[in-house]
């Protein structure tokens, strides 16, 4: 069978990496706060997401607030937050693009079930600002990053 033929240069999507010994430290600056507001992010969303999840399986919840009495939109809002802020912490502890990716989903969609269905979670606008300070920190930080490694 012949060989494919592969035009072009391949991509290498591994996750960032700061390796002190290849770099100078001015090199990576922004890069290096980047990998550490990316692991702070994944703490903060596993602790989240262990939250959501104690939250569906009734953990020091009280029989009249158990997972089962409250309403539809919130036992899908607590499932869908449960889950993918678990993912997220993942990704972003590795450093990976996808983490990213799924935590800006996860940021977005709790400010946005905050800010146009309060009912749901209570509409809790400091947590609306939060999310939106906390996006605006990574987009600042990655831009950065960005700008030290041109293409």
């Amino acid at each position: 069978m012949n060989e494919p033929i592969v035009s072009g240069q391949r991509r290498n999507l591994d996750p960032v990496r700061v390796d002190a010994a290849d770099h100078e430290y001015h090199e990576n600056f922004w890069t290096s706060w980047l990998i550490l507001f990316l692991r702070v992010m994944a703490a903060l969303s596993l602790v989240k997401g262990l939250y959501h999840w104690s939250a569906v399986c009734g953990i020091g919840a009280r029989p009249e607030n158990a997972f089962d009495a409250q309403a539809l939109p919130w036992q899908a809002g607590t499932v869908f937050f449960a889950v993918i802020d678990l993912v997220a912490a993942v990704g972003l502890w590795l450093a990976a693009a996808w983490g990213a990716v799924i935590w800006l989903t996860a940021v977005v969609s709790m400010a946005a079930v905050e800010l146009i269905f309060p009912q749901v979670f209570g509409g809790n606008i400091v947590v609306v600002v939060v999310e939106l300070v906390l996006l605006g920190c990574y987009l600042f930080l990655a831009i950065q990053s960005a700008r030290e490694h041109p293409t």
